[in-house]
């Protein structure tokens, strides 16, 4: 069984280019790496993520968008993510239920617990390695509205959103002490990328 490492953080924190520069690195020293991210992943994913991260702020509910979410996450699991692992290989995902647990469970309503009970009858399973890249939120926000991509309805949300994601991540990285590692975000790439690779090669050694 192979290994799965997620990364999670606010918008604009980097966690994207730590996750493909994560892939390549792994598959320099001999790795065979699956790199792939959420919502999508799959081809009934990506459908939803287009329905998910588009439009109106408002356009969904929060308790519509959990359900949205999880409907991804599970065609992802079955048709990517379970048979990579079952293969042996590293799968490295920008995203997972973590973002979940945040954007759905705390942003928009006190819906935490549906989704964890959502994920545990729909999911059932947590990555073996969470790599939180922390990020200060105004930083955060100004990079990923400068990316000037389609996908920016969460980042229209505002600041205050970004600065209780960054808590409640951070909360839950001392909620799951055993999985996740938090990795400052606020230097060069490269910085962080280095910690990250020894960080992944660890948990890689101890699997």
């Amino acid at each position: 069984m192979g290994l799965f490492i997620t990364f999670e953080g606010i918008d604009g924190s980097g966690k994207s280019t730590q996750a493909r520069l994560l892939a390549d690195a792994l598959r320099v020293v001999g790795h065979n790496v699956v790199l792939t991210r959420e919502p999508g992943g799959s081809a009934g994913a990506d459908e939803i993520r287009r329905l998910v991260l588009e439009g109106d702020p408002n356009r969904w509910s929060a308790e519509t968008e959990l359900l949205l979410f999880n409907a991804a996450r599970r065609d992802h699991l079955e048709r990517l993510i379970e048979p990579a692992l079952a293969a042996g290989q590293t799968v490295v995902c920008d995203r997972f239920a973590d973002s979940t647990r945040m954007y759905q469970g705390l942003s928009r309503g006190n819906l935490r617990a549906r989704a964890d009970a959502l994920h545990d009858l729909m999911i059932g399973r947590d990555p073996d390695l969470t790599l939180l890249i922390d990020m200060d939120p105004e930083t955060g926000l100004a990079r990923a509205r400068g990316r000037g991509g389609h996908e920016e309805r969460f980042e229209d949300f505002g600041p205050d959103l970004q600065a209780q994601m960054r808590a409640g991540f951070l909360a839950l990285a001392q909620e799951f002490p055993e999985r996740f590692r938090v990795v400052d975000g606020n230097r060069l790439v490269a910085e962080v990328a280095a910690d990250v690779l020894a960080l992944a090669l660890a948990a890689l050694a101890d699997d």
